[in-house]
């Protein structure tokens, strides 16, 4: 027919909508649904080549004016529905194609600034935060224990453990007679007091703590004096019997007493002596038997006690200048290298001899050295003091008595040296004072001390 000659375009699209059907068709088949309705031709249909040459032209430039190009128009009969035209595309490809390169100029300048401006933001924070600051090594400092203060004996001085300074202190008296030396303990004793019983015979109040001989003695009766010194130190006082004025005087003032008449246990006798020179004792049975007795600890002042200085003798003095005023050289401490005690006859008289080595004092009585009978070494002290007191027969003439409390003068030998000074005691429980000459206290060496008491000051001689 005439009417089905129309133009066929010259470009077949490019791409159809993804939703149609791509598979091959005959062209024959397709029916459009324009031409569906009317199964007759209109003869207000026919156009001439020329009419369908002219629409298509117009067709083409009306598209062209609505910014589409022919590869997205589906080119269909003029009389063909709309409903079959293809969809045109929305990715962003083709909507980046469409743009002019001014367009797409401008857009790449944008994003190029975004990325600057967002990395110059992002340096300059990172630059504005302060550096973490860096650690710094330092050598760590080791930590150093302070040193433990090391625990004395209250009665020597003498460094010892816990627990023998917390040991009870105990007196014992003990016989200085012809038969009773050499004596045994002696040289174990922390203090020993040396004065007169009767007829000129010295005996001894020896005190122990930390050391505990197993054999000490001989032991013999009590005198009111020593009463009080033992008291001093709060200690446990053993002895055998006493004479009357002791023994009434041990219930006077509480002693701790020990008695060997009334705790026999604690005591025995050797078979080497005869009595009454043969009665001993061991430190730790009495200390059990104090324990028993409740009298388990021992409170009171102790001696003031200093560090060793021996003494060294001062270089001779130069020529005084005849032109300038004299030198005055004050040092209270003099030289004394050999002392003597006139305490009773010469054969209870004390002499000491200092031994520099040792910083001691080597102990020799009625002309021969003083020995202990378990070592069979002399007896070396290393403090040795002589306390000037009254002494004096008691009404039944026969026995001594001192005048322990009060104040008197005294001579101290420690370190080669002795100084002079005043002694204080203000009552029985009261400790000794020992001051210098100048009023200060004079500490003593730790160590074993000697305290031999004399009725007067020109007993004492040194060289």
């Amino acid at each position: 027919m005439i009417d089905d000659f129309q133009q066929v375009p010259s470009k077949q699209p490019t791409r159809l909508d993804s939703g149609r059907d791509l598979r091959p068709r005959n062209p024959e088949t397709l029916v459009l649904p324009s031409l569906q309705a009317s199964a007759e031709p209109d003869s207000s249909d026919f156009r001439t080549p020329e009419q369908v040459a002219a629409s298509n032209t117009a067709n083409n430039a009306g598209t062209a004016a609505a910014g589409t190009t022919d590869a997205d128009e589906l080119l269909l009969p003029a009389h063909a529905s709309a409903d079959i035209v293809a969809k045109p595309k929305s990715s962003t490809v083709t909507l980046f194609k469409r743009w002019t390169v001014s367009k797409k100029k401008l857009f790449i300048i944008s994003a190029v600034a975004v990325v600057l401006i967002a990395g110059g933001t992002t340096f300059a924070l990172t630059r504005s935060r302060p550096e973490p600051a860096k650690p710094v090594a330092t050598k760590a400092k080791a930590v150093v224990a302070p040193a433990p203060k090391p625990i004395v004996s209250p009665l020597t001085g003498m460094v010892v453990t816990a627990a023998q300074r917390d040991l009870p202190v105990t007196g014992v008296m003990i016989e200085n007679s012809p038969d009773a030396r050499p004596q045994s303990g002696l040289k174990e004793a922390g203090v020993v007091y040396e004065a007169i019983a009767e007829a000129g015979i010295t005996r001894f109040l020896a005190l122990y703590q930390e050391a505990q001989p197993g054999n000490v003695g001989p032991i013999r009766s009590s005198r009111p004096y020593y009463l009080d010194w033992a008291m001093a130190f709060d200690a446990s006082y053993a002895h055998v019997g006493g004479s009357p004025d002791a023994i009434q005087r041990i219930k006077d003032i509480q002693v701790k007493d020990l008695d060997q008449f009334y705790n026999p246990v604690a005591y025995h006798r050797i078979t080497t002596r005869y009595a009454p020179h043969n009665v001993y004792t061991g430190i730790a049975q009495l200390v059990d038997l104090e324990k028993s007795k409740g009298y388990d600890k021992s409170t009171f002042t102790s001696f003031a006690r200093k560090t060793e200085q021996p003494y060294k003798a001062p270089a001779p003095a130069p020529a005084p200048d005849p032109h300038g005023p004299p030198k005055i050289i004050d040092d209270a401490r003099t030289a004394a290298n050999s002392i003597n005690f006139a305490i009773s006859g010469d054969y209870y008289s004390a002499h000491y001899d200092y031994d520099a080595p040792s910083n001691s004092y080597k102990r020799s009585e009625g002309g021969a050295p003083h020995l202990d009978a378990e070592s069979n070494t002399q007896l070396t002290p290393k403090v040795v003091i002589s306390l000037v007191m009254p002494y004096s027969l008691m009404a039944d003439g026969y026995h001594s008595q001192y005048t322990t409390i009060g104040s008197g003068k005294m001579f101290v030998f420690q370190d080669g040296t002795v100084q002079t000074g005043t002694w204080t005691k203000g009552e029985p429980k009261s400790q000794f004072e020992f001051k210098d000459d100048a009023g200060k206290v004079l500490p003593l060496n730790p160590g074993q001390t000697w305290i031999s008491i004399v009725s007067d000051a020109g007993k004492v001689t040194y060289q």
